[in-house]
């Protein structure tokens, strides 16, 4: 593990100096990162679940853990900001209105809550957040249109590949949630006491200073120069929804069968609890539905 980490460490930085900067006089377009081609374990470890106390109705689905081999290909360094997000909406029309958020004890659906105002102070630095998987497609297909580079988003392959950047523990920092305030922004000691509702969840213990979502890049990247791939918004990916991987692709490409009504939702956000931050750890949700902590980052082949 440690070789593939200081590896990884070593090529990120060159990497990052090539092609797969942000286009050429495209201020709104998201900066890229090349992802170096690899083999690597796609999955939850034995035993990760049970000792992160992972409620049982969430476990297995990132099981049986087996070897994926990813082609080379670029990813957002950041998760797309709104203000990114607003120059596509703006040209295109899209108004993004109705969102879901937590409510007391349940998620309600808002109709004047959009990704212009999610119920929580953001500002265009921020990620996107309140965006469908269909709205995420749509800003790829159009970034595509504009630039006249295919930009996607990752297959869930990719995602978690790109996430781990080399490494095989529990997140990309190490196995200890508590370590995750200076990698990511999830539930901690500022989401407990500035968001009422957390007052009495488990969080990590320390303080990531971010109530909500923080502006992108806010904490230490992973070892391939990606930000936020843990915390901050969940991220949409391309595939369909299976409850397992068993008969998913062993070579990075998107599932296309199962339940595509339903999205594969990778990452975590800032208001989940430590067991909802692994690098394996997985949701499907519905394509339509918006959620306010919820965003993505695009893709492009190489």
């Amino acid at each position: 593990m440690r070789t593939a980490f200081a590896l990884a460490l070593a090529l990120a930085p060159l990497l990052r100096s090539g092609p797969a900067a942000a286009a050429e006089g495209c201020a709104h377009c998201p900066e890229m990162v090349v992802i170096p081609a690899g083999q690597f374990a796609m999955g939850v470890a034995a035993g990760e679940e049970e000792r992160a106390s992972l409620p049982v109705e969430f476990r297995n689905r990132s099981e049986p853990r087996r070897s994926v081999t990813v082609k080379r290909f670029s990813a957002g360094k950041f998760e797309v900001t709104r203000g990114q997000y607003r120059v596509f909406a703006e040209a295109t029309g899209r108004s993004g209105e109705g969102c879901f958020v937590w409510s007391r004890d349940a998620f309600e659906m808002r109709p004047a809550n959009s990704w212009r105002s999610p119920g929580f102070p953001q500002d265009d630095a921020h990620p996107a957040t309140c965006v469908s998987w269909e709205d995420a497609n749509a800003y790829a297909t159009w970034l595509s249109q504009q630039t006249g580079r295919k930009y996607r988003l990752l297959t869930e392959a990719e995602w978690e590949y790109a996430a781990r950047a080399g490494t095989t523990t529990t997140r990309y920092w190490g196995d200890d949630p508590d370590r995750s305030c200076d990698y990511a922004n999830g539930a901690d000691r500022t989401t407990a006491a500035r968001v009422p509702a957390w007052k009495d969840w488990h969080v990590a213990d320390c303080d990531d200073r971010y109530a909500y979502t923080a502006p992108v890049g806010s904490y230490r990247p992973n070892a391939f120069g990606l930000y936020d791939m843990l915390g901050n918004v969940e991220e949409w990916t391309q595939d369909c929804w299976i409850a397992h991987y068993r008969g998913a692709p062993t070579d990075g490409s998107a599932v296309t069968a199962g339940d595509c009504s339903l999205r594969v939702v990778r990452g975590g956000s800032w208001d989940d609890s430590p067991v909802g931050v692994p690098a394996a750890y997985r949701v499907g949700s519905p394509a339509t539905v918006r959620v306010y902590r919820r965003g993505f980052r695009v893709a492009s082949d190489m």
